[in-house]
């Protein structure tokens, strides 16, 4: 079969496909929205629904995780499946390839559970309680501030710094969440402070 087609009628024909296609990836189809809806109660049955913040970069995107098994019964909850959020307006419900793969980030074998600590003079690492972990952390700065605390310089001015330790600060976190960090680091006199996201 030959059909004659001018170049006027192909680029008309052309335009018009161009725009149709344009259209429903803009949404303007019901067709994702339908098979999505017919899809998801299948997935996510009687799984108990959480928001949380991805924990990779200063993006903070928002991220819906799922898990099966009910706390108040006694059960432990497993996370199934992580998605996007569609109500966040950082990502409105997309991920980057590493959001995409939290799932494996969760539930990978290499995952540390709970804190260690080495010993001086040892060659592994022991597991500690978290309380113990806090106390020990909080011991070892009260005690590092109390021995270095610069309160006035050679000229008698007051400066207040405590520069032998520092604080390195997680971005994935909410801005008010970074701002009470900013402000416990620097009330405590830390001239050494750094974020991913240079808060």
């Amino acid at each position: 079969m030959n059909v004659e087609l001018s170049r006027r009628a192909f680029l008309q024909t052309a335009g018009a496909g161009l725009a149709g296609t344009t259209l429903g990836a803009f949404g303007f189809a019901d067709i994702e929205a339908a098979h999505a809806a017919a899809i998801r109660p299948f997935k996510l049955a009687t799984t108990v629904e959480t928001r949380n913040t991805c924990p990779y970069c200063s993006v903070a995107c928002g991220i819906i995780m799922y898990s099966k098994g009910d706390l108040r019964k006694g059960e432990k909850a497993e996370i199934t499946h992580i998605e996007g959020d569609t109500d966040h307006p950082t990502n409105r419900g997309t991920l980057c390839p590493k959001g995409s793969a939290l799932l494996g980030f969760v539930k990978s074998p290499t995952r540390l559970q709970h804190p260690l600590i080495r010993k001086p003079g040892s060659d592994k690492f022991e597991p500690i309680g978290w309380e113990e972990a806090l106390d020990r952390i909080a011991r070892l700065m009260k005690d590092d501030r109390d021995k270095n605390f610069v309160a006035r310089n050679n000229d008698g001015v007051t400066v207040n710094r405590w520069i032998t330790t520092g604080f390195l600060a997680a971005s994935a976190s909410t801005n008010e969440t970074a701002f009470a960090t900013y402000k416990v680091v620097r009330s405590a006199g830390m001239l050494v402070f750094d974020n991913q996201a240079r808060v």
